[in-house]
C-alpha cells in the first residue's frame, strides 16, 4: 500500500509561522527542534465540505501534548484555527483534504538537546493536501511486527509527538513482508495498535479493541466507540491478543487519514471469510454519515 501523489498538490502553499510558502521553497531551520530531535507534536485533520471533523478534539490533543512536553508557549485554539483557515483559503480547498498540523518547540540558539536553548517560541506548520482516504477498501493485509509499543513508563503514548521511529521501523518490516501495515504489540504481547492506525476486532457481533495504554488516544477510535454505544453494538475495551485476531470474524483499523478499513489477513491467516465484514461496513457507513453532518465550519 503505497500512497500516490495528487497532481493538484504540485503548487501547494504551506503555512510556516503564518507565512504562506510554495512547497518547493518551504522549509524549517536546521536549528529547529523538529530537525534536532523530533521535538514536536502533530495532528492529522480531515476537511469535509468546508468542515473539519472533530477539530476541537484534535486541537485539545495537540495542546495537551505540548503541555506534557513543557512547551513554554502554546498557540491558542483561535490562533491555530485562523492559520488553518488562512491556508485552506489560499489553496482553494473545500473537500477531500487531509491536513498535517505540526507544532515544534521552535528554533534553538545553538545545536543541542537542552530545551533552554529554545528561545524564539514555537514553530507552527500547516500542511494541507488533496488526499482521499488512503486505505484499500477491498481489505488490507497485516503482519505482526517485532517492534513493541512503549508503555507510559518509557514514553507515554498520550503525547502525540513527532518521534515516529517505532512506527517507521514497524512499517519497514511490513514492507519487507509484503504486508500493507504492521500490527504492534505492547511489552506484554497484547495488541496495542498498527503502525499508523488503531485496531478493532469483531467476534460474534461484539466489537473488541485494546485499552489506550500503549497507543495514542485516537480521535477516530473514540468516534467508533461512541457510534457503538449510540447504536447499541456490543463493545469490549480491554486486552486482546494476536490469537483473538486470528480467530476473529472481522478485523478493521481506524484513523483520520484512512477512516475505517477492513483487515482481511494477519500473519498469513485469513480473517473471517477474507472479505470486508458486515459490522465493519455498517460502522463505515455510520462514520461517513457522522462526518457528513458534523464538524467545525472553517471555510
Amino acid at each position: 500500500m503505497l500512497q500516490t501523489s495528487d497532481e493538484r498538490n504540485k503548487d501547494l502553499l504551506i503555512n510556516i509561522d503564518g507565512e504562506l510558502i510554495h512547497r518547493d521553497q518551504a522549509g524549517v531551520s536546521p536549528f529547529d527542534s523538529l530537525v534536532q530531535g523530533g521535538d514536536g507534536v502533530w495532528e492529522g485533520l480531515r476537511l469535509y465540505n468546508g468542515r473539519i471533523f472533530k477539530l476541537v478534539e484534535h486541537l485539545n490533543r495537540l495542546q495537551d501534548s505540548a503541555k506534557a512536553l513543557a512547551f513554554p508557549v502554546i498557540p491558542s485554539q483561535s490562533e491555530l484555527i485562523e492559520e488553518i483557515r488562512k491556508t485552506l483559503v489560499a489553496n482553494g480547498m473545500q473537500d477531500g483534504v487531509h491536513i498535517r498540523l505540526t507544532l515544534s518547540r521552535g528554533k534553538k540558539i545553538t545545536s543541542g538537546m537542552d530545551p533552554r536553548l529554545n528561545q524564539s517560541g514555537p514553530t507552527l506548520i500547516v500542511l494541507p493536501e488533496w488526499k482521499a482516504p488512503v486505505y484499500d477498501r477491498s481489505g488490507l493485509t497485516f503482519m505482526t511486527s517485532s517492534i513493541r509499543r512503549f508503555p507510559p513508563d518509557c514514553l507515554d503514548p498520550k503525547i502525540h509527538h513527532n518521534n515516529l521511529l517505532q512506527s517507521i521501523l514497524a512499517k519497514i518490516e511490513a514492507n519487507a513482508a509484503g504486508a500493507d501495515s504492521a500490527l504492534m504489540l505492547d511489552r506484554e504481547g497484547f495488541i496495542a495498535e498498527a503502525n499508523g492506525t488503531h485496531v478493532f476486532l469483531v467476534k460474534n457481533k461484539t466489537i473488541y479493541t485494546s485499552e489506550a495504554d500503549a497507543c495514542p488516544e485516537g480521535i477516530t477510535r473514540d468516534t467508533v466507540i461512541d457510534l457503538c454505544k449510540k447504536e447499541g453494538i456490543p463493545l469490549h475495551v480491554g486486552r486482546i491478543s494476536t490469537t483473538d485476531a486470528y480467530r476473529a470474524d472481522e478485523m478493521f483499523c481506524t484513523g483520520t487519514m484512512g477512516e475505517l478499513a477492513s483487515v482481511i489477513q494477519l500473519d498469513g491467516r485469513t480473517i473471517g471469510n477474507g472479505q470486508p465484514g458486515e459490522l465493519t461496513a455498517a460502522l463505515s457507513t455510520l462514520y461517513v454519515k457522522e462526518t457528513a453532518h458534523s464538524g467545525y465550519q472553517i471555510v
